[in-house]
């Protein structure tokens, strides 16, 4: 049997792919396993500058696999602890990597499947991309942090109404809500996903890690914190050689060639 998540490493960026076409990449037990245990791989990878989250055959990601899920409400197992157990830790190390992390939509993302694309630092979807928080339609309450991710997108009115109603969002109205930063047609989207991918992974890796930092932090805390938070971040680039040798370029009027260290 295939692998359910694949990991490439290309040219600075590391690629996981979720690998269950005929499920539309549905999530059981082993994919989440699997794919918390890659992505904990991709963001320790010092070769891997960048990091592309996709999806293999026509879906992203459909979310939590209802039969499994049907199964263990059978059995009398309810959720069987996979928020705490896989889905938090997915979504924890996704968005906690000290590198920039991008996400390559090319078709259904719902529920669970959304929630992994918010997490992601930037989203470049297909035109057949569709979007569903889909967590009301089967009667439970939103999980892989999309509580907290969506409103940050779209503010809180508009997050209560698309967790609420549950409606699909197709990929242009995903644009114009700022679900996600670009779209393109489907046969163009791995082209531009590495693409930007290869961009980020040629650039300052710290600093694209503060920066992920910074704002984090700033999301949760007063004025006056996030200040100090600022500064012990410059602090941390500041030691780093790209910082040093890209000032030294621009004060010779020359591009910086950034080493991610």
């Amino acid at each position: 049997m295939a692998e359910t998540v694949l990991y490439d490493l290309t040219d600075g960026v590391g690629t996981i792919t979720l690998n269950r076409p005929d499920g539309m990449n549905s999530l059981t037990v082993e994919m989440k396993e699997l794919l918390r245990a890659t992505a904990v791989r991709a963001a320790a990878d010092p070769a891997a500058r960048a990091v592309v989250l996709t999806g293999a055959g026509r879906a992203f990601c459909a979310g939590q696999d209802l039969r499994e899920h049907g199964d263990n409400l059978a059995a009398g197992k309810g959720l069987d602890e996979t928020v705490r157990r896989h889905y938090n830790p997915i979504v924890l190390a996704l968005a906690g990597m000290r590198k920039p992390v991008v996400a390559a939509v090319n078709g259904v993302a719902a529920g669970a499947g959304a929630s992994l694309a918010f997490a992601c630092d930037l989203v470049v979807a297909s035109d057949k991309a569709r979007f569903a928080t889909a967590f009301t339609g089967i009667g439970l309450a939103p999980d892989s942090g999309m509580s907290w991710t969506l409103q940050r997108l779209v503010g809180r009115a508009k997050a209560a109404e698309l967790l609420l109603l549950g409606e699909p969002i197709k990929a242009d109205a995903a644009l114009e809500l700022g679900l996600v930063n670009r779209v393109v047609p489907a046969d163009e989207l791995a082209p531009a996903a590495v693409e930007l991918a290869r961009r980020l992974a040629a650039g300052p890796t710290v600093s694209y890690g503060a920066v992920k930092a910074a704002l984090d932090f700033a999301a949760t805390h007063d004025l006056a914190a996030a200040l100090e938070r600022e500064a012990e971040l410059q602090d941390e680039c500041e030691k780093t050689s790209d910082h040093r040798n890209a000032t030294e370029a621009f004060l010779k009027k020359q591009q910086p060639t950034f080493e991610g260290r």
